[in-house]
């Protein structure tokens, strides 16, 4: 499932407060995310935290401030004053007021060009918070460029243009020992090592730093599951193997793909629910579960490209070529033997079939496929669109770690920006 483009700043402050600036293409995300924003006034009085958005942004138009937007009628707001959108002067507009000294901008979108500006935003101290993939699974040289720090930032951007690339934003920490040197094996390793150098780099200048780059909703989106393995690796455990279901829409599809029924059915089915995107083959593909198997392979201490995941499509070969959504539903049905022969087969052995992505820390790499799991499994008991993500580690080798609930839809992703932001402010030293 998709996150519409949204980016706002935000403004916290807690003696000083935080600002918040807002870019967004307005969809179910932005609401809710600016919905849970409004809660302001609750968090000043519990909590010392002085939350304002100061703008947000639009692909058409943007609505600025330099005391804080009334949220409870910021879209009249905007039809009343708002201007042509102009995202330099939208983020000039929020790192040049010298009275808010805390800025956060938050990237809702899945554009890669938004995400191209994270460098540069951190470096000025403006600190970033967002569900996009696109920069943490980048190329790794992108991805160096990205994880100059870790911050958040509050902004919702709307920049049809400019909003799919900010969807994939992951880092990722060497795993050589100290004082040894890896001989690279081929041309491609030499080329991941250059960019593993730069990413080091720019790690080494965040840690000098104060500005914070949090992206927890770009994988499971309200679940703790960058936050959980970052935890595990932070209190010395050694990360084995990470095994999940991590797209929402196929957990849902396999989930009910069963007693009988047709596979394009159960697609058909989604698709009507709001489950997939417009085009079902964006989640069919396997593309965004191989964004999240990089994640977190890099977050593991792999030097993985996306290049470098075997991605199984559920796309029928002659299918991937359709010129529409709607031709490739219509010619769906004519390949639903053969999903039903792979159910059967399942059934038969007294298994489900389940969607997964696998990053195998032993052996360096990952893989995106379908597999088959008995239905004593944990995997097997999952039902809607839950997604569940087991961390095989040296602490938890015998039992894994098992993170389960609902990693999909508008509510439970904007939580996961909204916790991030308060992640934020507690960094910046609210009380906790």
């Amino acid at each position: 499932m998709h996150c519409r483009s949204l980016l706002h700043t935000v403004v916290i402050c807690h003696h000083p407060p935080l600002s918040t600036v807002v870019a967004s293409s307005i969809g179910q995300v932005e609401d809710l995310l600016v919905l849970e924003t409004s809660n302001a006034s609750i968090l000043k009085e519990e909590f010392n935290i002085d939350l304002r958005v100061m703008g947000i942004l639009g692909s058409k138009s943007m609505l600025l401030s330099d005391a804080g937007i009334n949220l409870t009628r910021w879209r009249e707001l905007r039809e009343e004053r708002g201007e042509a959108a102009d995202l330099e002067k939208f983020v000039q507009h929020v790192h040049g007021n010298n009275f808010i000294p805390n800025t956060a901008l938050v990237d809702c979108t899945a554009d890669s060009v938004i995400a191209g500006y994270y460098y540069e935003w951190l470096r000025k101290g403006i600190h970033v918070v967002t569900p996009n993939k696109k920069a943490n699974s980048g190329p790794l040289e992108q991805v160096k460029n990205c994880t100059l720090s870790f911050g958040w930032v509050v902004s919702i951007i709307d920049l049809s243009h400019v909003i799919n690339a900010v969807e994939e934003l992951t880092t990722y920490e060497g795993t050589d020992t100290p004082g040894q040197t890896t001989v690279p094996a081929n041309a491609s390793e030499v080329q991941n090592t250059k960019g593993l150098t730069k990413y080091l780099r720019l790690r080494a200048l965040q840690r000098q730093s104060y500005t914070h780059y949090f992206y927890e909703a770009t994988v499971g989106a309200g679940l703790p599951i960058v936050s959980t393995l970052r935890g595990l690796l932070e209190t010395g455990d050694r990360i084995l193997q990470i095994e999940g279901i991590f797209s929402g829409t196929l957990s849902y599809i396999f989930n009910n793909f069963k007693d009988g029924r047709a596979f394009s059915e159960v697609v058909a089915e989604a698709k009507e629910a709001g489950y997939t995107e417009p085009d079902p083959r964006d989640d069919l593909s396997g593309t965004d579960v191989a964004r999240k198997v990089i994640i977190l392979a890099r977050e593991s201490g792999l030097k993985l490209e996306l290049s470098n995941i075997p991605v199984e499509s559920l796309v029928p070969e002659p299918l991937q070529v359709c010129a529409s959504a709607q031709e490739f539903m219509q010619e769906l049905p004519k390949f639903d033997q053969v999903f039903t022969k792979k159910q059967e087969d399942a059934e038969n052995a007294g298994e489900v079939l389940r969607y997964v992505g696998v990053v195998d820390v032993i052996n360096r790499k990952g893989v995106v496929e379908l597999r088959r799991y008995k239905k004593d499994h944990p995997f097997a008991q999952l039902s809607g669109s839950d997604n569940i993500i087991a961390f095989t580690t040296r602490r938890y080798k015998d039992q894994p770690l098992i993170v389960r609930g609902p990693g999909a839809g508008a509510q439970v992703t904007a939580g996961g920006i909204f916790s991030d932001i308060l992640r934020l402010a507690s960094y910046l030293g609210a009380p906790s």
